[in-house]
């Protein structure tokens, strides 16, 4: 409990996260505050900042549970006892699409481990959060995680027919610029300008894309390209049926965008939990398959 109080600084955050009422966090800090003589945490009305003893405390606290976890994961037999919790994070149209439909057949191969799914398409921060394993699609910068690569997932630039008669259909990425496209924009809080990379005669090049529609929920862009409202930038495994169908259509073929990569992320242990190793290889094994029979739905033109 200290711990997650520590990462989230927040009592109530940190109960809500270990599944206990406030109260119940509150009176086992104050517990172990006491136990140890000092104050771990001093105290305001918005948040909890830890003190000198706290930080410390934290550090040692961290290489406690990570030892539990290694002496029980030297241990475990990961063929008859595998048990517990899985807190797992992945973007919006991996988690509706690759990941969620597959924790039904986990459960039921291995009954005693439950998995808590949350889906979200910002960045996701694994310490802080308590999260176990974390699906990332795209580029993937510098990071102390382990990683295990699922595979590339390719992209399309595509609109509504509606938009292309209104608007013209863009040939390129020049086009999409020059000519003022309206263009859906996946964007966060704090980001950066946005820019779409894709591929040219002369390799990876970004463009200085912009449009009126943003959105930090992948699937709300799809929702708005349907509507004839811009283009969107999407891998194909998302919106295979609407590009079969012929409710979306491919632009600006001359310069496809880049693929992303889909990525399994958890942190560095020398003994990796049993069941979490269990849920990774199970859902790259599926992830690889979905993969493939979704985007057979629709293949890109050569």
């Amino acid at each position: 409990m200290f711990v997650r109080v520590f990462e989230l600084g927040s009592m109530s955050e940190a109960a809500r996260d270990q599944q206990v009422s406030p109260a119940v966090a509150s009176s086992r800090i104050s517990k172990l505050e006491k136990h140890l003589g000092v104050r771990l945490f001093n105290r305001t009305t918005r948040r909890l900042h830890p003190t000198e003893h706290g930080t410390t405390y934290y550090e040692g606290a961290l290489n406690i549970l990570q030892a539990i976890d290694e002496a029980e994961a030297a241990v475990a037999n990961i063929a008859q006892n595998p048990r517990g919790s899985i807190h797992v994070a992945a973007p919006l149209g991996v988690g509706k699409r690759l990941i969620a439909p597959h924790v039904p057949a986990f459960k039921d191969e291995y009954p005693d481990i439950s998995v808590r799914l949350r889906m979200s398409d910002r960045n996701v921060d694994l310490t802080r959060e308590g999260v176990d394993i974390a699906f990332h699609l795209g580029t993937l910068a510098d990071s102390a995680l382990r990683l295990t690569n699922i595979g590339e997932c390719p992209r399309v630039l595509c609109a509504a027919p509606d938009y292309l008669a209104r608007r013209g259909t863009p040939q390129n990425g020049r086009d999409l610029v020059d000519d003022g496209h309206d263009c859906l924009l996946l964007r966060f809080p704090g980001a950066d300008e946005m820019q779409w990379m894709l591929m040219t005669e002369d390799g990876p090049q970004r463009f200085d894309v912009a449009g009126p529609f943003e959105s930090d929920d992948g699937d709300v862009l799809t929702d708005w390209a349907l509507d004839g409202r811009g283009i969107a930038i999407k891998p194909i495994f998302e919106i295979a049926e609407h590009l079969q169908s012929g409710a979306l259509v491919p632009v600006a073929a001359e310069t496809p965008p880049t693929s992303a990569q889909l990525t399994c992320l958890y942190p560095h242990k020398r003994f990796l939990d049993p069941k979490i190793q269990l849920f990774i290889d199970f859902m790259v094994k599926r992830c690889k398959s979905q993969l493939k029979e979704r985007e057979s739905l629709f293949q890109l033109p050569r």
